[in-house]
């Protein structure tokens, strides 16, 4: 089949408008970098999200899934197959100490809602740039919080498009893994457990955490978050600031001056020129010091 034939079928039970082709995936990534989708996917419901996740199983068609584009490296090539993203499923509701939230919803919304409401444990997220779907596949965290410290269940896709809701403990969280990387599913949406705080000492905690992020963080230039996995005993950035490699890389792709952890775009880079910087790193630091460093960002999509 063609992907002309793809979108058609697509169109009979999704809006036209919400089905693109030949669809360039730098302007829904946060590293600005990729090149294009056969065919991409924006569903405006659960239903229509499962019918995009078996339509592409029984037709064996390649699929992607898109969240927020912010752990993410798409390669120039693109994807040959179909892109889907859930960013229309973006629901927060709260009930009492229960927070609800759908995979698209940004993680950083659905903290800063849980603030308002004068609820505490969501607070490590206020700057994660990611959405609950990509939150979940990774068990995100940051200053000394983490996904699996709140969560009570998730709903889940199949990669059949069966829905399953696992409980926290079939969830299989661990540091930056989950049972949903493991097997493949697709998040459709999250339930949290919080605690009634206070609402002075949650302001407090975001807008110290918020200065943090802002201060030591290259936010002024697209980059896929912090690209690393902490190695044990180590920590990412330390390796690479030791190794010399802040300022340095491959074409419009550099080490942050700023954070090393991170690896920024310029303005003029390309996937491979991104790809490229983070296999230099890797080699150097594993030269100087003998310490492998895991990606904590995702490397998908085609060569050119």
């Amino acid at each position: 089949m063609t992907k002309q034939q793809w979108a058609k079928d697509l169109a009979k039970s999704i809006n036209p408008a919400n089905i693109k082709l030949d669809e360039s995936l730098q302007q829904y990534t946060m590293t600005k970098l990729g090149g294009k989708a056969d065919v991409f996917v924006l569903p405006d419901t659960e239903e229509e999200a499962a019918f995009v996740i078996r339509y592409a199983y029984i037709n064996n068609i390649p699929l992607l899934m898109l969240g927020n584009g912010s752990n993410m490296v798409v390669r120039d090539g693109g994807h040959r197959g179909i892109v889907v993203t859930f960013s229309s499923l973006d629901e927060i509701r709260i009930n009492g100490e229960h927070v609800y939230a759908q995979s698209g919803a940004l993680i950083k919304d659905v903290s800063k809602l849980s603030a308002n409401a004068s609820l505490t444990g969501f607070e490590f997220a206020c700057g994660i740039p990611g959405s609950i779907g990509g939150a979940m596949a990774m068990n995100a965290g940051a200053y000394g919080g983490e996904i699996k410290d709140i969560i009570v269940s998730s709903k889940v896709l199949t990669k059949e498009g069966e829905i399953l809701t696992l409980s926290k403990e079939e969830l299989e969280l661990g540091y930056r893994k989950s049972v949903i990387a493991k097997k493949g599913y697709y998040v459709l949406s999250s339930e949290f457990q919080l605690a009634p705080g206070v609402q002075g000492e949650i302001d407090a905690k975001i807008a110290d955490l918020t200065f943090q992020r802002e201060s030591k963080q290259p936010l002024e230039y697209p980059s896929a978050g912090s690209v690393f996995k902490r190695p044990p005993g180590h920590f990412a950035g330390k390796l690479i600031q030791d190794s010399g490699l802040q300022g340095k890389g491959v074409g419009g792709a550099e080490v942050s001056m700023k954070h090393a952890g991170f690896i920024v775009n310029k303005g003029n880079a390309t996937a491979s020129d991104y790809i490229a910087t983070i296999q230099m790193v890797q080699r150097i630091v594993k030269e100087k010091f003998g310490i492998e460093l895991e990606t904590e960002v995702k490397i998908v999509g085609d060569d050119l």
